[in-house]
């Protein structure tokens, strides 16, 4: 739905494409951002956007956009179909479109079901296909090259992205945490920081706070695309960011990404060797209820980042 469950399942589309040695379509919905994110990446085919809106009823809401999209899948006449997924609407409507080879989840089974074991369980019983990589997302490395000379990075400074944005209040940690642990960073390296954030009030009022205190040591990205920060996030020694689209993207690019895990299952920020989790003091696990960002400590965030960049 989101970018990261189009990150997450980055590992088996390339699968898919190798073992079948062809290019793979995706249906994905607008929110995935998988037109900036996959805009490099080689095996990527057609990007088919799914306009379903719980909010309002879009084209492929309802009878009639069940139709409309089985329309639009047939007319592509696709020689097989995977559905990560455990909706009968998709395969009802793969069936229609007409393609042969359907591979699915087991119907009926969302309830705790797996982000990452659902996927590898379907390509493992299928085709003895067994994924165990981490997600990566293709850049032009000639567009990293242009970044590194226009923003002036240098081997003896640290540069660091902090993601400090979300998209629920429970995910953002305060700018207060942030603070703190860039003064901590300060204090030890020569360093610069990259604050990627989203434009609604709150994250904005999250990156005021930071550039109150510390503008001339950062460079704000709110107003850049995702593609356009992909190149300066491939250009930072480390990431730290809350649970958000860009522990994702950091992550992904293999840059090792510290991810604050205040209020969702702790497989979103573990996914990925390049993944290195804060939980709230006090806790063991963290999952959709645990509200913890104001018990985030920047001190053990600093001590994870200390020890990663040694």
């Amino acid at each position: 739905m989101g970018v990261g469950d189009m990150v997450i399942f980055l590992p088996f589309i390339k699968a898919i494409s190798e073992k079948f040695n062809s290019p793979v379509s995706i249906l994905v919905k607008q929110n995935s951002k998988a037109d900036q994110l996959l805009k490099d990446t080689k095996y990527i085919d057609q990007i088919i956007i799914l306009k379903r809106n719980k909010k309002h009823k879009d084209e492929h809401d309802g009878i009639s956009g069940f139709f409309r999209l089985s329309a639009v899948i047939k007319k592509n006449k696709f020689d097989k179909v995977f559905i990560f997924n455990s909706s009968l609407r998709f395969r009802l409507i793969c069936k229609l479109a007409k393609i042969n080879e359907i591979y699915q989840y087991p119907l009926f089974e969302k309830k705790n079901q797996h982000i990452t074991g659902a996927p590898r369980d379907l390509l493992l019983k299928n085709f003895n296909i067994d994924i165990q990589e981490n997600p990566k997302i293709e850049i032009n490395e000639k567009t990293v090259e242009v970044i590194h000379k226009k923003y002036n990075f240098s081997n003896d400074t640290k540069y660091f992205l902090l993601g400090v944005g979300g998209s629920g209040p429970t995910k953002r940690v305060p700018a207060t945490k942030y603070l703190e642990l860039m003064k901590y960073c300060k204090e030890k390296y020569k360093c610069k920081f990259f604050i990627a954030t989203g434009k609604n009030t709150e994250e904005q009022k999250i990156l005021n706070e930071i550039l109150n205190v510390y503008k001339e040591d950062c460079v704000a990205l709110d107003k850049l695309s995702i593609y356009e920060i992909m190149p300066i996030i491939k250009n930072c020694n480390l990431s730290v960011c809350n649970d958000t689209s860009f522990s994702h993207i950091s992550s992904a690019l293999n840059i090792p990404t510290i991810v604050l895990m205040c209020d969702t299952p702790l497989i979103y920020g573990n996914y990925s060797t390049n993944m290195h989790p804060i939980l709230p003091d006090g806790v063991n696990s963290v999952t959709h209820g645990t509200q913890g960002k104001e018990n985030i400590s920047p001190k053990e965030i600093f001590k994870k980042l200390s020890y990663i960049l040694s």
